[in-house]
């Protein structure tokens, strides 16, 4: 924790930890982040948090930013990973002219975007901008957005525009003002229930070029080592927030134990039982030890967003790598606190089985794929590696 003002957010998400975790059963049953809630996290600086200082935000660095969002989904998952995809909002608005990203902060720093960085749209080439119409799915957080984005498909004249890379198409984010997006509701998932992930549509808008964006090969218009290849930054969050929910998990457990359970048949209590502390023993090593990479990755990362640049392709193969490694991980994790908790897991409203659900939800993410191990492969060969880079 580098400086005081994001201790003073972490001190606040962990004062706020125990009433998000009491609240957990309401965040699911409504499908998405209580409006008093979210008032309260806004309070607590956390859409703010990786906003500049210049711009009335935190301005925190990763390490610290990825212990808070652990924090967060150690509490509840949904929150974590809602939270996470607001507090990104600046990531993806460098991207934009620095003249746009003042106005969108000329407001104040409590700004959220959500959307589909899946090219689901067709964006049309007009003049001055796109005509803009599209379905994305997992526009997590879309409900309390001030802005909504799509990727798009770049058409002119009926076609698809070429891409960077031989054979692809053009893309592009068009960034829109919610009365232009129709949200359907559509998020009835397994686990993360809360995060109100709905499906947004956009039919014949205009958006102005000047709110378009590249999102994975666009370079940041505003200076800071926080805004430096958002890509890798949005991965090691993610993987924080998994690593939260396995914690979460191994807390449930001890608590549970704590009571005295004991198994049906068992002849003594699951905490004197051998079989059972051995598990719990490599559940908590594991955590500690994905911990303990993030970190190293983390900061290794940092110091080049400091400055180092040209390390930063070498290390994106390795950062999606330990996203994919944490996210299975920690679904191990939890499934030994999931089995642990015998039948009272099988109940709804229990946590153990909330936390099941939210982590194998999670790892459905296209970039907590096993896949991506295979791009830290490629690397370590010297073959060519791909979207991260």
């Amino acid at each position: 924790m580098k400086d005081a003002e994001a201790k003073k957010v972490l001190d606040a998400v962990r004062d706020l930890a125990p009433v998000i975790a009491s609240r957990a059963v309401d965040i699911e049953s409504e499908r998405r982040l209580p409006v008093d809630l979210l008032d309260q996290l806004k309070q607590a600086g956390l859409f703010r948090m990786f906003v500049p200082r210049s711009h009335g935000g935190h301005e925190v660095d990763l390490r610290a930013g990825m212990e808070i969002l652990e924090t967060l989904a150690r509490a509840d998952a949904a929150t974590g990973w809602t939270t996470m995809i607001g507090s990104e909002t600046p990531h993806l608005f460098s991207l934009l002219s620095r003249e746009r990203f003042d106005a969108l902060y000329s407001g104040g720093p409590d700004v959220i975007v959500a959307g589909g960085f899946n090219a689901q749209g067709q964006a049309a080439v007009e003049e001055g901008g796109y005509r803009v119409t599209g379905r994305w799915g997992f526009a997590s957080g879309c409900q309390h957005a001030d802005w909504l984005f799509g990727n798009c498909v770049v058409h002119a004249e009926g076609q698809p525009l070429p891409g960077l890379a031989e054979g692809t198409s053009r893309t592009r984010a068009m960034l829109l003002r919610p009365d232009a997006v129709h949200i359907l509701d559509t998020w009835n998932a397994l686990g993360l229930k809360g995060t109100g992930s709905h499906d947004i549509e956009v039919r014949e808008a205009f958006c102005p070029e000047e709110s378009s964006f590249d999102i994975f090969f666009g370079t940041p218009h505003v200076r800071g080592a926080g805004l430096v290849a958002p890509l890798l930054h949005f991965a090691l969050h993610m993987a924080a927030v998994s690593l939260g929910i396995a914690q979460g998990a191994l807390d449930d457990v001890v608590k549970l134990v704590g009571t005295g359970k004991r198994r049906m048949y068992a002849r003594v209590p699951l905490s004197e039982s051998p079989v059972f502390q051995l598990h719990l023993g490599r559940a908590d090593t594991s955590v500690r030890a994905a911990r303990a990479l993030l970190r190293d990755l983390s900061d290794e990362f940092w110091a080049a967003c400091e400055g180092d640049f040209a390390a930063i392709p070498a290390l994106a193969p390795r950062v999606s790598a330990a996203l994919a490694w944490v996210a299975e991980t920690a679904a191990e994790v939890v499934g030994t606190c999931y089995q642990a908790g015998g039948a009272s897991s099988l109940q709804d409203g229990s946590s153990l089985q909330r936390r099941f659900r939210d982590i194998h939800t999670f790892r459905q993410h296209a970039a907590a794929a096993e896949g991506w191990f295979g791009q830290a492969g490629a690397a370590l060969v010297g073959q060519p590696t791909g979207l991260w880079t």
